[in-house]
């Protein structure tokens, strides 16, 4: 339906009224800028979107950097969270990448609006950061500002019906996600112990990046004790509300044992890279008493892996028995003892940290107190044989890159009975890039090492014979 002339200059009127205050507004905010400080500004702005926000649905949520000088959790969730967003109205991205670490950091540039979905409804966010000149304002990390520093907040809006879903779930999923993503990225670290630094908990482990290359995929282990591994670290990092409920700590106790050789070190590795966790190595013979090692204890983070290598070459496991009570009390003072090593694993102090894992590694299990070995201490005994069938051909693939040879099977038959390690096999394979001269020099090493093994068991017989005729005399 055509417009009457009369209603037609009514709407040219209107919008020729709502240009000229856009235009007015744009003016003035750029005067307010150019001349007028900050707080001002952020009166009189703040001020015309209260009013306006009146007549408004949408609820906004201001989340600051800082709850006056401690760090807001939500804030920092949200910046990693955001910087793997994208919607159509984000124009500028901000990167970054430390120099010891390997992954980017991507986050959200100053009034860029980023859109998210969350159980169907939108979410919108908006990072602000503005300058001021206050002097009484300190931020923490703008160490070598003077007077100027920048105050920065998310601001977050949404429909009014859903602050419940926003507070109560939202923010929640945020916090869960943003720990998820900084663990996928992160590099991982070994922890050692700095002896000089024992008492300052934040310098008590010094951190190294790890940069093994050990992975499940790689590792020369029968194919079903790999996939038992797999499934008990992931049934393990789903179980957080699991262990909670039942009123257990948050942790997994694992005994690594067998020869030299069988890649105990290396199934740490892929256990780390798999599960993107920190290692920290303990070797207990530097400590002198319980008590440092409750301290290194508390020092370690979340999501972690604490490895305690040839457990029963450390320190003395077995069961003692004293003369006396001072003489129980200087042995107490002067090392680690089994009991404190037993309430370090699974006593009040395992506690104290969520989604640990705790390794030992042995080459004699038959050393060690069956106290320390029972279940809820080291909950998954994994027996690192020699070298199989099955880990032979892996090692193949990986070292020469073939699927298949004319020699795979006499070198399957010899690995069966020949008592190698992977180790040993490894070094054959590396010495040459020629397949059919790699394999048969292994061929020919298997067969020197059942040799090797059966000298031994020769010589037995006659010990035993000469044993028997000294009795006799």
């Amino acid at each position: 339906m055509a417009l009457s002339e009369s209603n037609l200059a009514t709407a040219k009127t209107i919008l020729t009224t709502v240009g000229s205050i856009a235009a007015a507004t744009v003016v003035v905010r750029g005067v307010m800028q150019e001349f007028l400080p900050y707080e001002f500004q952020d009166y009189v702005f703040s001020g015309i979107r209260n009013f306006f926000g009146r007549f408004s649905n949408q609820l906004t949520l201001v989340i600051e950097e800082f709850d006056g000088l401690e760090s807001n959790e939500i804030y920092e969730a949200a910046e990693t969270y955001l910087g793997s967003k994208d919607s159509p109205n984000t124009r500028r991205l901000k990167v970054s990448k430390p120099e010891k670490e390997k992954s980017f950091n991507i986050t959200v540039e100053s009034d860029e609006e980023v859109i998210d979905f969350y159980k169907g409804e939108k979410f919108k966010w908006v990072w602000i950061c503005r300058k001021t000149e206050r002097k009484d304002f300190y931020n923490p990390r703008d160490r070598n500002s003077t007077l100027k520093s920048e105050i920065r907040s998310f601001q977050l809006t949404f429909h009014r019906k859903n602050k419940d879903l926003a507070i109560e779930s939202y923010l929640r999923y945020i916090i869960n996600e943003a720990e998820n993503k900084k663990q996928e990225k992160k590099t991982i670290k070994i922890f050692t112990v700095d002896y000089e630094n024992m008492y300052d908990i934040n310098d008590m482990w010094t951190p190294v990046n790890l940069d093994h290359p050990s992975t499940f995929e790689t590792l020369a282990m029968d194919s079903d004790q790999k996939e038992m591994i797999l499934n008990d670290l992931e049934l393990f990092v789903k179980r957080r509300e699991y262990y909670r409920k039942v009123g257990k700590a948050w942790k997994r106790g694992y005994l690594l044992y067998g020869p030299p050789g069988t890649g105990k070190s290396s199934l740490i590795a892929a256990i780390a890279n798999y599960l993107h966790y920190d290692v920290y190595d303990l070797e207990l013979t530097d400590l002198r008493r319980n008590s440092e090692l409750r301290r290194l204890l508390l020092g370690t983070a979340n999501r972690s892996i604490l490895v305690v290598e040839d457990i029963d070459c450390t320190i003395d496991l077995k069961v003692r028995s004293s003369t006396s009570e001072d003489s129980s009390s200087r042995e107490e003072e002067s090392k680690v003892t089994l009991s404190g090593l037993l309430n370090f694993v699974d006593g009040l102090w395992s506690s104290c940290g969520d989604e640990r894992i705790i390794i030992f590694t042995t080459n004699h299990i038959e050393k060690l107190d069956p106290a320390l070995l029972r279940p809820g201490r080291m909950d998954v005994h994994i027996n690192m044989s020699y070298c199989t069938p099955c880990g032979f051909k892996l090692m193949a693939s990986n070292y020469l890159g073939i699927q298949d040879h004319v020699l795979f099977k006499k070198i399957e038959d010899l690995v069966a009975i020949a008592k190698v390690t992977p180790a040993e096999i490894a070094e054959q394979l590396l010495k040459t890039d020629n397949p059919d001269l790699s394999l048969q020099g292994l061929v020919d090493f298997l067969h020197s090492k059942i040799k090797e093994n059966e000298e031994p068991e020769a010589k037995k017989p006659k010990e035993e014979s000469a044993d028997l005729e000294q009795e006799k005399l």
